[in-house]
């Protein structure tokens, strides 16, 4: 079954002159989706944007990170094994060459899952290395992803100990 997703771009880095000089406008964007919040963006630092402000790398790894989040869940629960907290710190390496282009090589994975105690950990740990089959994001990505999950025993629904 396809599906499909649609969003809106606009540039409001014109400062006035347009692009009539390379250092003569910002690169910063909206992103618009009907019916959800603005998110306001611009380049990476690296290269001129605003550091305050979300670039498409950030999204990229964000995306992915929160598509296994969600996968993640989903195949606890349908494992028998609760999850009361899910936090992650998600890393990536990227390279830009001479030329300019760049691409991401590598990323890890590094969530924090505060599960109930008496959990079968190792079968929590061995879900991670099923949603890359499923993730619509990790399956859309040509760079190798890996994952350094920590788990926290919690005795209680609410939170860790």
């Amino acid at each position: 079954m396809e599906h499909s997703y649609s969003s809106h771009i606009s540039w409001t880095g014109n400062l006035g002159t347009g692009t009539s000089g390379y250092r003569s406008y910002a690169r910063t964007w909206d992103i618009s989706v009907a019916g959800k919040d603005t998110i306001h963006c611009s380049n990476d630092p690296l290269l001129g944007g605003d550091p305050g402000k979300m670039n498409p790398e950030d999204l990229l790894i964000s995306s992915l990170s929160a598509c296994h989040m969600l996968w993640y869940l989903h195949l606890a629960s349908d494992a028998g094994i609760t999850v009361v907290a899910y936090q992650d710190s998600p890393v990536a390496t990227g390279e830009v060459l001479k030329s300019g282009a760049g691409r991401f090589l590598a990323a890890t994975l590094k969530p924090r899952i505060t599960v109930l105690a008496g959990t079968d950990i190792d079968a929590a740990t061995a879900i991670h290395h099923e949603i890359h089959k499923v993730c619509f994001i990790a399956r859309s990505v040509n760079f190798p992803v890996s994952y350094e999950p920590e788990f926290v025993i919690s005795d209680v629904a609410s939170g860790p100990r």
